[in-house]
């Protein structure tokens, strides 16, 4: 990973991190797509809701954020949050 891509990782990260009420559940995962490179950002479940925001106004937010600070590294950098599936416990 270029030092960029760990910079907007943890912008990201931190971004996140002062949103939630489980910090540190806050995982940010940098996917290389052809020229961008997609964040992938996981929070508790519980989480979501705080960084999406609503209708989707803090989500967006972090996107114009991430978008204003790449364009310093002339590489576009794109969010993408990612809702994991609760485990229900033990399938019968």
């Amino acid at each position: 990973m270029t030092d960029a891509g760990g910079d907007m990782r943890m912008l990201v990260e931190q971004i996140a991190q002062a949103l939630v009420d489980a910090p540190e559940q806050v995982q940010v995962t940098p996917v290389e797509d052809g020229d961008a490179t997609i964040l992938e950002l996981r929070v508790a479940q519980s989480d979501l809701g705080k960084v999406i925001g609503r209708q989707g106004r803090t989500a967006k937010s972090i996107r114009t954020i991430l978008g204003a600070a790449s364009m310093k590294f002339k590489k576009r950098y794109m969010l993408e949050i990612i809702e994991d599936e609760e485990e229900d416990g033990p399938a019968e």
